[in-house]
C-alpha cells in the first residue's frame, strides 16, 4: 500500500480551510439563518414537545401545515407565530 507524506504547508492550508468552513457555519447560526420548511421531527426538537401533542395542534388548526405524500412540513414563520401567539411576558 503505497503512502503519502503530509506536510506542514498541508496541515496548514487544512486548518485554514477548517477555519473557513466553521467561521461560515456560525455566521449562518449567529444571523438566524435556518431552512424555510420543517418536517415534524424538527418541529418536535424545536419546540420540544411528542408526536400527539405536535398532532394535536396540528388538528385544532394552530399550526398550519402541507403534506406531501407521507411527510408533513410546517413553515418556518408559521411556527414563529405560534411561539408568539403563546407567549406569556410576566413583565409587568
Amino acid at each position: 500500500m503505497p503512502k503519502e507524506i503530509i506536510t506542514t504547508d498541508d496541515l496548514m492550508n487544512f486548518k485554514l480551510e477548517l477555519f473557513e468552513e466553521l467561521k461560515k457555519l456560525l455566521k449562518e447560526h449567529s444571523t438566524g439563518i435556518h431552512k424555510r420548511y420543517l418536517k415534524s421531527s424538527e418541529v418536535r426538537k424545536l419546540l420540544d414537545i411528542s408526536w400527539g401533542t405536535l398532532q394535536n395542534i396540528r388538528i385544532n388548526g394552530n399550526l398550519p401545515y402541507t403534506k406531501i405524500g407521507g411527510t408533513v412540513f410546517y413553515d418556518w414563520e408559521d411556527v414563529q407565530r405560534l411561539m408568539e401567539k403563546y407567549k406569556i411576558d410576566n413583565s409587568d
